[in-house]
């Protein structure tokens, strides 16, 4: 079972961008989904970002909207999710997710998912 791979975290100060990188598996079928997850220190795990493969659609949290893209590479099925303006509170460690069977009404709930990268930690601090 390939699992998703992630990539690209660090430590910034506030103000300054990442691009955090997710291998997928490749199982374009049905309705894949690939999603973005972070976790705080003594925090439960939250929704940041989600990209359907077909039709192609994204969604974002509310806390990540206008500073945050997610987006796709067609040829070698990677997802990328790109962080602007970065914030103290985007600390945390991110996780890519993907699911062949996710319903639109579950994209934002960890449970809709079935695969999960190891997770790479993003720090913003001055």
């Amino acid at each position: 079972q390939v699992q998703p791979v992630e990539s690209g975290g660090g430590l910034v100060q506030p103000g300054a961008s990442l691009r955090l990188s997710c291998a997928t598996s490749g199982r374009t079928f049905g309705q894949f989904t690939v999603a973005w997850f972070r976790q705080a220190p003594g925090k439960e795990r939250e929704f940041v970002a989600a990209l359907r493969w077909r039709p192609r659609h994204t969604y974002y949290a509310d806390s990540v909207q206008g500073r945050f893209t997610i987006s796709r590479d067609n040829p070698d099925n990677a997802v990328y999710l790109q962080m602007n303006s970065l914030k103290p509170d985007d600390t945390a460690v991110y996780y890519c997710a993907e699911g062949t069977g996710v319903i639109l009404s579950n994209i934002r709930y960890h449970t809709a998912y079935d695969r999960w990268g190891q997770g790479t930690q993003v720090a913003v601090s001055a």
